[in-house]
């Protein structure tokens, strides 16, 4: 892997809650040490159910999303009903051991609730409550595992998701630049408007990063 090559070194972050899921990422991708976008996409729907955030090489990722939403819809015409998380997050993991240089979560709601797994590039995947996948994972690890709870509401989870991506954002130089969060329940993806993001970030505290 080239040392100029574009990267979404990152903090990404998946949240179990009662109801559903949340999905949240930054938005800076680097190139080494400089900061070559300040607006990327790293959390995305691939399917009505469920979404998925990427961490990695831009060019992988954007393979990996496109090629995840062709399968996926594929999936869901020959059986005539969605996937679920569990067969999602198999499916990426058996990709990724193809050679991609990512770190991926993936995130859903299928007839068993909610669930969230990250997946590393050797293709181990593992379900969990909250995970955080990217450079800043260290520093969101400990927002969330200090603030998370079981059955947390859909209010609880955004709030927890942006404390833990301002914790990563001012610790870690890889990540900034703008969040985006998404909420995945039985209603399908829906991803929470920017001006709804900023406003949780200050009566939270913040300063939504610029």
């Amino acid at each position: 892997m080239a040392d100029e090559a574009l990267k979404t070194g990152t903090t990404t972050i998946g949240i179990k809650c009662k109801d559903g899921v949340v999905l949240a990422t930054d938005q800076r991708a680097t190139m080494s040490n400089m900061i070559a976008h300040k607006g990327v996409r790293k959390v995305y729907p691939i399917a009505d159910n469920l979404g998925m955030t990427i961490a990695g090489m831009v060019g992988d990722a954007q393979l990996m999303v496109r090629y995840m939403q062709s399968e996926i819809a594929l999936y869901t015409i020959k059986k005539g009903a969605p996937m679920s998380v569990n067969a999602a997050a198999t499916l990426v993991a058996n990709i990724i051991r193809q050679g991609f240089y990512l770190g991926l979560i993936v995130g859903g709601y299928d007839s068993t609730g909610g669930h969230v797994f990250s997946i590393d590039g050797a293709g181990g995947y593992i379900e969990d409550n909250v995970v955080s996948v990217g450079s800043g994972s260290v520093f969101a690890l400990g927002a969330l595992e200090a603030g998370y709870k079981d059955d947390m509401t859909k209010d609880e989870g955004i709030s927890l998701a942006l404390t833990a991506l301002n914790s990563a954002i001012r610790r870690d130089s890889a990540s900034g630049d703008g969040m985006i969060v998404a909420w995945i329940d039985a209603n399908g993806y829906q991803e929470i408007p920017n001006e709804e993001v900023r406003t949780r970030v200050a009566e939270l505290g913040f300063t939504y990063p610029k």
